[in-house]
């Protein structure tokens, strides 16, 4: 059985092509999501493999606070 390969298509002049450009948080962001994720996953007992579900729990964390403070 073949396997077909899509090529990709580049982005137009002018626009970030699609999965090659993250997101830019703002200074600091990265880095309190990041403390966050850890402080998570010590508090989970250190599991392994479950970095990414620490970090989204973060990141939700972190947000909600943003969004509580500037109320």
């Amino acid at each position: 059985m073949a396997t077909m390969i899509r090529k990709q298509r580049s982005a137009p002049a002018g626009q970030p092509s699609r999965g090659t450009n993250p997101i830019e948080l703002p200074d600091g962001m990265r880095e309190r999501i990041a403390r966050k994720a850890y402080e998570l996953w010590n508090e989970r007992g250190r599991r392994e493999g479950r970095d990414l579900e620490d970090w989204l729990d973060a990141e939700s964390i972190v947000m909600e606070e943003i969004h509580e403070a500037r109320e």
